[in-house]
């Protein structure tokens, strides 16, 4: 599995203006590919006299699915440049579609590359990523008296606290980088006495 991915931290739109065209990129982060054929068919709605709504998309923090389509502009000079930017940038989990207003003038195949290449990158930049990081998830189950100091603990050191249940005992999930698991054993133990019980769970990623 991949340690870490970056992916957009909103959805937004960026727009440029070359040649009197306007190539405008509607960018928005997504967990499955059919997420990103919705997101591409709500622009291509809002964008129904456009002559192009071009997308690219990468799926999966090792970007095992990647889709482009030029929509109707040359072979290659539109969503392969988008999903070029989108890899070189080592986005995951992200759709791109650029909506084109032709201006009157043609831009060849090398000022299309560049276009839609570039409006992706600037969106990116304008929009804003997150790195989201390969986590262990833990549970941690502590008696009620020494609950809150190790809650308290816990998050004052910056710990990826998810949830925490109150019942016979408390119950405290968080997410660790594998490798410190070893360091946090090490800490829970003398934390508590050595009364605290942990539990591995399976992996998931978070920001960190």
């Amino acid at each position: 599995m991949q340690e870490q991915y970056v992916t957009l931290a909103a959805e937004g739109v960026h727009e440029i203006e070359i040649n009197k065209s306007r190539f405008i990129c509607a960018l928005a982060p997504v967990a499955t590919e059919a997420e990103a054929q919705e997101f591409i068919a709500r622009i291509r709605k809002e964008h129904p006299t456009a002559r192009h709504n071009c997308f690219a998309y990468v799926i999966g923090a090792d970007g095992g699915v990647q889709k482009a389509s030029d929509d109707g502009e040359p072979g290659g000079t539109a969503g392969v440049p988008m999903l070029q930017m989108l890899v070189r940038r080592e986005m995951r989990y992200v759709v791109a579609v650029v909506t084109r207003y032709f201006g009157g003038i043609k831009l060849g195949a090398g000022g299309l590359i560049r276009a839609y290449g570039g409006v992706v990158g600037e969106a990116l930049d304008a929009l804003g990523t997150v790195t989201r990081r390969r986590f262990r998830l833990v549970t941690v189950t502590v008696d009620h008296q020494r609950a809150g100091k190790v809650e308290n603990d816990l998050r004052a050191t910056g710990r990826d606290v998810r949830d925490v249940r109150y019942a016979e005992a408390v119950t405290i999930e968080i997410g660790l980088p594998e490798s410190e698991l070893p360091a946090f054993r090490a800490w829970l133990a003398d934390a508590t006495a050595g009364t605290a019980t942990l539990e591995l769970g399976g992996e998931a990623y978070g920001e960190g």
